[in-house]
């Protein structure tokens, strides 16, 4: 009887260890599992934000001139580059709290309620990953939205470039030729100037060629002073008058025959010599004198009808003389009234 019961006992006693320890090996292989997914989601998450840098130091480099703008851009990758980092070392926190666990399972595989407790602590940790690898994603999709609104905002840009360029090779072009045109009448201009320049001379050569102290040098006449004026005087004398009369007439000849939209101007240059003014008289320099004797020629003409927009008055005193030395006859030379006819 007491072999009876005892068998019954023996009977009824089940032995749950097996099943218990199947039932962690298999979540320890779940948990595994879903590390492995987890690094090679890692592994692929790396390999494209590693080609987005790739693509991003491509776009860095063809839009130079959004250097700001892409700087914020730059920023938010760094940041995206930081939690990713800081991913990634949560990651090994888990594979180390993985390697804890398993490690704390052989050592403690009779203690069901606190395995259950770290497993469910793991649990929660790589819930938390997996949604720190979710935002990773959706940093990285309006990181790539930033990139495309760039993109479009670079083919803008390059249509409006393209287009500015155009209308400056067209207004390039216009200017060529508007200033081909403009040297072209200048030119015109210049030869119609010199040939009344020309004329011009030429009558005064005619109706002045009894006077051997009046000349032309280069594209000059030359009076020379005393037949205008007397020693340290501004005062046109009577013979003086009478040579300006021819000028005034010529003068007046040329205006009528130069056409009015040829800007011209007879230049009246006084000159003197190099021997000082001396006394307290009315002129303290020869550059008053010979300003002075300049408009009272510029003046005269005026008087005799010139008009005074065609007329110049201008003093060099004794610093252009055309000759060098140190002589009576030298001195004479260079006291003098010169007229030049050019343009305005």
């Amino acid at each position: 009887m007491a072999l009876i019961s005892s068998r019954r006992r023996e009977t009824r006693r089940v032995d749950y260890w097996p099943s218990f320890v199947d039932a962690l090996s298999t979540l320890l292989l779940v948990i595994i599992f879903l590390l492995s997914v987890f690094m090679l989601a890692q592994f692929f998450l790396s390999q494209e934000i590693s080609g987005r840098d790739t693509l991003l130091n491509r776009l860095n480099s063809q839009i130079a001139e959004l250097t700001e703008l892409l700087a914020l851009e730059r920023a938010d990758k760094r940041s995206l580059e930081e939690q990713l980092a800081s991913l990634q070392d949560s990651l090994s926190g888990a594979q180390g709290e993985r390697d804890r666990l398993q490690s704390l399972l052989e050592q403690r595989a009779g203690i069901g309620d606190s395995a259950d407790a770290t497993i469910a602590g793991l649990r929660g940790e790589l819930e938390t990953e997996r949604d720190i690898s979710q935002q990773a994603l959706a940093q990285i999709e309006l990181l790539n939205q930033q990139i495309a609104a760039l993109r479009r905002q670079l083919a803008a840009l390059e249509a409006a470039l393209e287009a500015s360029e155009a209308r400056d090779r067209e207004s390039q072009s216009k200017i060529a030729d508007l200033g081909r045109r403009l040297n072209v009448a200048l030119a015109q201009r210049v030869q119609e100037l010199a040939r009344y320049r020309s004329d011009f001379f030429g009558r005064l050569r005619e109706i002045l060629s009894q006077r051997s102290d009046i000349r032309v040098v280069g594209d000059r006449f030359v009076f020379q002073s005393e037949v205008l004026f007397s020693v340290g005087s501004a005062t046109i004398n009577t013979a003086g008058r009478a040579e300006l009369n021819k000028l005034a007439d010529a003068l007046l000849e040329l205006e009528r025959d130069i056409p009015d939209e040829i800007s011209w101007v007879l230049r009246v240059d006084g000159h003197t010599d190099v021997q000082p003014i001396s006394g307290g008289g009315r002129f303290a320099s020869n550059w008053d004198l010979s300003a002075a004797r300049a408009i009272s020629v510029v003046q005269y003409l005026v008087a005799r009808g010139v008009g005074p927009t065609r007329l110049v008055a201008a003093g060099f005193g004794e610093f252009q003389p055309l000759v060098d030395e140190a002589n009576d006859n030298a001195y004479a030379q260079n006291r003098r009234i010169e007229l030049k006819l050019t343009e305005r």
